[in-house]
């Protein structure tokens, strides 16, 4: 019998997402966030570089922009507005009190109820090294959310503390827990992936918009035998 997942919480309102790289969200996490900004809820975006390291043939500063761009342009596929870049060196991305600090002023503004961020193990399916950059970002953003509701750590940052961070989801997660039905969402899913063109033309020859869908949908449909035949994405919630 395979093990069922739990549907994700729904008593929320404000969610903010912590991700390493451009496109991480986009490979699947996009479109749970579609079909939670057409529920009225609110998503913002945090990305802790602009991924210009990312593009083998483009030098560092214009991949940047082009990156910045194509996430801006995602977001908004997905109905999410507010999309900000910390700066981190991308590839090189270190888990430490800097990173924890400014992900923990990052919810201490946005205040929300739900955080979520990607896979911080060392592996993907215990097949593939995952890279540095995503643990770091991973582990940072579990601490962070702890850290933000204590008023005695980073005590400098510009907004007040805020402990109402109730669970923190990990997408892509080998051992996930809940999921969300992206019926609803999962086209814009697709397509918010599609946006991140110049990054997946430098990646493979294959077309754009049939990778994006091969990858999307196929991560969808694989999940709905645990979750009542639904397309789904999954998550691992912690709660706090």
């Amino acid at each position: 019998m395979t093990d069922q997942l739990e549907p994700m919480p729904d008593d929320w309102q404000r969610a903010l997402a912590i991700v390493a790289h451009p496109d991480d969200l986009e490979y699947g996490c996009a479109a749970a966030i579609a079909t939670w900004t057409d529920q009225g809820r609110e998503v913002a975006y945090l990305i802790v570089s602009r991924g210009e390291a990312g593009i083998d043939t483009l030098a560092p500063a214009e991949a940047g922009a082009v990156r910045e761009r194509e996430e801006r342009a995602s977001a908004a596929v997905v109905g999410v507005t507010s999309v900000e870049f910390l700066d981190h060196a991308d590839g090189v991305i270190e888990y430490g009190t800097a990173l924890r600090k400014d992900i923990a002023a990052a919810i201490r503004r946005h205040r929300p109820e739900l955080v979520i961020t990607l896979n911080p193990d060392d592996t993907w399916g215990g097949t593939y090294w995952n890279t540095p950059d995503h643990r770091a970002v991973g582990r940072a953003v579990l601490d962070a959310a702890g850290d933000a509701g204590n008023r005695w750590i980073f005590p400098d940052t510009e907004a007040e503390p805020w402990n109402g961070v109730r669970w923190v989801a990990v997408a892509g997660s080998d051992s996930p827990t809940h999921a969300v039905d992206v019926t609803d969402g999962l086209e814009r899913g697709v397509r918010s992936l599609v946006e991140h063109r110049a990054y997946i033309e430098a990646l493979t020859d294959q077309d754009p918009e049939s990778y994006a869908r091969d990858l999307i949908e196929g991560f969808a449909h694989q999940v709905a035998e645990r979750f009542g035949g639904r397309p789904a994405v999954t998550f691992r919630l912690f709660r706090r």
